[in-house]
């Protein structure tokens, strides 16, 4: 099965720490989503007509646009790929769009999953991160979602924020349990070049990341949600009753997607793709009846690197056997020969051939990454 991500690149305001293609100007707005229905449309045979799984709003803010918009988007998604009756179809929402008219939209058009972007309920450090909604915006958005009966709803919260202490952090989290929130993202700040955090602590006027405090809030913050009940099926991921989300764990289990809009990605085990980061350009050569993209066909390393990548991070681990049925002896013994520090060390765990990170190997994720590639 495939998915299905649509990237609106606009939001009210740029935060400080965000690197990901968005503009904080909505004049294009009405014509990048013409150029999005049209995109969608040209690219209908990318999936090679297999069932779609999930459809996922992402930006940016995608809740910047009207009802009218996020349905003739969807409908014309409906009309142009096998959609299962029971897909997963998510948007990501700002805490300051939420409002009853339009969950209630939002619910009626089929989204059956939210992704609510509250970082802190800390109001120092929404201030610190550039976000422009409150804690007590954030507290009545989920109380709006929860009343228009959205089951499924995830919430993004950012550990690691320079002046963030442990008790406003732990704080956060229990508000989310209180909240019986299922599903929750929980990342921890990094510093993009030329973002503006970036700037700002090079010119001294924000402290660095301290990476000794982000660890340990990564271990406080698995601590805290395990206790209560959830499942860490993912570096930055966690879910109870079963809660995953099935959009970005089909990236993990290296599945087919197809990336829509200005920046977005697609890949189809053969090759990798990526629209231009622009959005005049992007318009103008969808009216041109042009996808505006660079591919990248992957070798058979790089096919493996990307199993073993979007594997590893996860609860369900990387498979040897997969890895030497699909890639050859060569590259099985390769893999398993690289594991062997780690293994010793307890950073890997291997049981039925199945490689897993261990608590402790969660917090050098990337680097035993890397050096498990071919």
């Amino acid at each position: 099965m495939a998915g299905i991500y649509i990237h609106i690149p606009f939001c009210k305001h740029k935060c400080k720490y965000c690197n990901f293609y968005s503009v904080a100007s909505l004049s294009k707005m009405k014509n990048l989503v013409i150029a999005v229905e049209k995109e969608i449309i040209l690219r209908k045979d990318y999936c090679n007509n297999e069932p779609i799984e999930t459809v996922y709003f992402g930006g940016g803010t995608p809740s910047l646009l009207s009802p009218d918009e996020l349905n003739k988007l969807l409908l014309t998604v409906k009309n142009n790929f096998q959609i299962n009756n029971d897909a997963e179809i998510t948007l990501e929402i700002n805490p300051d769009d939420v409002n009853i008219e339009n969950a209630k939209a939002w619910k009626n058009i089929g989204f059956n999953r939210v992704s609510l972007g509250v970082q802190s309920f800390d109001d120092n450090m929404l201030l610190k991160l550039g976000r422009q909604h409150t804690a007590s915006i954030s507290h009545k958005s989920l109380e709006t979602l929860i009343k228009t009966d959205f089951k499924n709803i995830s919430v993004d919260i950012i550990f690691g924020i320079p002046g963030l202490d442990n008790r406003t952090l732990v704080k956060s989290l229990k508000i989310l349990i209180d909240y019986d929130i299922p599903h929750i993202s929980a990342y921890a700040l990094t510093v993009e070049p030329d973002t503006p955090l970036d700037i700002m602590i090079r010119k001294g006027k924000e402290n660095a990341i301290d990476d000794n405090s982000s660890a340990s809030q990564f271990i406080l913050t698995m601590e805290t949600l395990k206790d209560a009940g959830f499942v860490h099926y993912e570096i930055s991921n966690y879910a109870k009753n079963g809660s995953y989300s099935i959009h970005n764990t089909n990236y993990w289990k290296n599945k087919i997607y197809l990336g829509i809009g200005p920046s977005a990605h697609s890949y189809n085990i053969i090759s990798r793709q990526w629209n231009i980061s622009n959005i005049e350009k992007y318009i103008t050569a969808i009216n041109s009846n042009h996808i505006p993209a660079e591919i990248e066909i992957l070798s058979q390393s790089q096919k493996c690197n990307e199993y073993i990548m979007t594997s590893i991070r996860t609860i369900w681990g990387t498979n040897l056997e997969n890895i030497k049925n699909n890639f050859g002896e060569d590259y099985y013994h390769i893999i398993y020969k690289n594991s062997i520090p780690y293994l010793k060390n307890g950073f890997l765990n291997m049981k039925n051939q199945m490689l897993y990170l261990s608590g402790k190997g969660k917090l050098f994720a990337d680097k035993i990454t890397s050096d498990l590639f071919v």
